[in-house]
């Protein structure tokens, strides 16, 4: 068993406010921290073809690296009969610039972050998606229809799900870490041995809960007592990391970090994984396709062969994320979720967490937040 490494949700150059700009440009607009449902711009006018002769489609993919089954493209070509090319990218920022910028990339599927799908969709860059196509969507949990980016999935499926906590060492803390201010204010051992994430949203999330706030708000006064927090908290940390923090919990150096939940290493005896009190996130990847895409019918199959439980059971025993699909856990070994309790968590669980949604233009406001915090001293 490996533990797949990838950078799923870290910054790159392409920030949160080039990517409000971008958006701008496609016609993109701005969301509600407070709406619901995320509803396509248009009504699928593009007539599908249930009868399409796949072997006369191709099919373009990025994806994060190591995210999917290594044969994937072998077995594509074996099961349905028509080539797969795989382009990864590094972060969601990295492909959403290529998607919103003007770049021709010639994908037709692409996976983003749930956050990230609702800004292409309200772009007009997403073709809704023809579920008659998708009869696997049957196997995925009721709950998988009901996140506030994209209700009833009608432009996105999701991939992966989970939450955020707290990764600690169980000889490095005076007792259990039960609240998100035993990360900002460390007492005792753990004193000068936590890590904080520095990616925008979740850099603001220990604050935001901490302050009973919601981690998509856009109130300056919210996000102003939050940043006063986070700068507080330097004096206490060991310091930020988005990637490593797993390796430095094992070794001793940290005692606690934040952590995505299946990045937390519970296969070590002394490293747990909490959701604190005042609660987390929910977090969702998801598979979209394109409305440029020249092989609709292809992408459908796609993503129909991806929810077959052999295929995105293969997800959760080896990237450890949980899967919102119910036949793909129910095959999980059993033993996995002893040695990784987050993959037994529930549907019901998960959706106790808030979910991610895209704030439009007032995401640059997590931006200046994230960049004030680093540079304070």
């Amino acid at each position: 068993m490996s533990r797949i490494r990838y950078t799923r949700q870290l910054p790159a150059a392409f920030t949160a406010a080039g990517l409000v700009l971008a958006l701008a440009a496609c016609g993109g607009s701005s969301t509600s921290p407070d709406s619901t449902a995320a509803a396509a711009p248009s009504a699928t006018t593009v007539q599908l073809d249930p009868n399409a002769d796949l072997s006369k489609q191709s099919l373009s993919m990025s994806i994060w690296e190591g995210y999917s089954p290594p044969d994937l493209p072998d077995r594509i070509k074996k099961d349905l009969g028509f080539d797969l090319k795989i382009a990864p990218h590094a972060t969601n920022e990295e492909i959403m610039g290529k998607l919103t910028t003007g770049a021709e990339t010639g994908f037709d599927v692409v996976f983003v972050s749930g956050q990230y799908a609702q800004a292409l969709n309200e772009a007009g860059l997403l073709e809704p998606l023809h579920s008659e196509l998708i009869p696997n969507l049957a196997n995925l949990y009721p709950e998988a229809t009901n996140l506030s980016y994209d209700k009833g999935n009608v432009f996105s499926v999701p991939y992966t799900w989970g939450t955020t906590g707290i990764c600690y060492r169980t000889d490095m803390v005076d007792a259990e870490p039960t609240s998100w201010n035993d990360i900002l204010a460390p007492k005792g051992k753990a004193r000068g041995k936590v890590l904080m994430m520095t990616t925008e949203r979740w850099l603001a999330l220990p604050a935001l809960k901490a302050l009973k706030k919601s981690i998509n708000t856009t109130a300056d006064a919210d996000l102003a007592a939050a940043k006063d927090l986070l700068i507080k908290a330097k004096s206490t940390m060991l310091g930020f990391d988005d990637v490593t923090f797993g390796d430095k919990l094992k070794s001793g150096e940290a005692a606690m970090a934040v952590a995505w939940d299946g990045w937390c290493p519970t296969d070590n005896p002394k490293i747990k994984f909490k959701v604190p009190a005042e609660g987390s996130d929910l977090w969702a990847d998801t598979m979209v396709v394109l409305k440029s895409s020249k092989n609709k019918e292809a992408a459908h199959a796609f993503i129909n062969y991806i929810l077959d439980p052999k295929v995105h059971g293969w997800v959760a025993a080896n990237i450890l994320y949980n899967v919102p699909n119910k036949a793909a856990m129910d095959s999980v070994d059993k033993a996995l979720l002893t040695t990784y309790p987050s993959l037994a968590v529930t549907p019901a669980q998960l959706l106790e967490g808030e979910s991610i949604i895209d704030l439009g233009p007032d995401s640059v406001k997590y931006t200046r937040l994230s960049t004030e915090v680093q540079a304070a001293q």
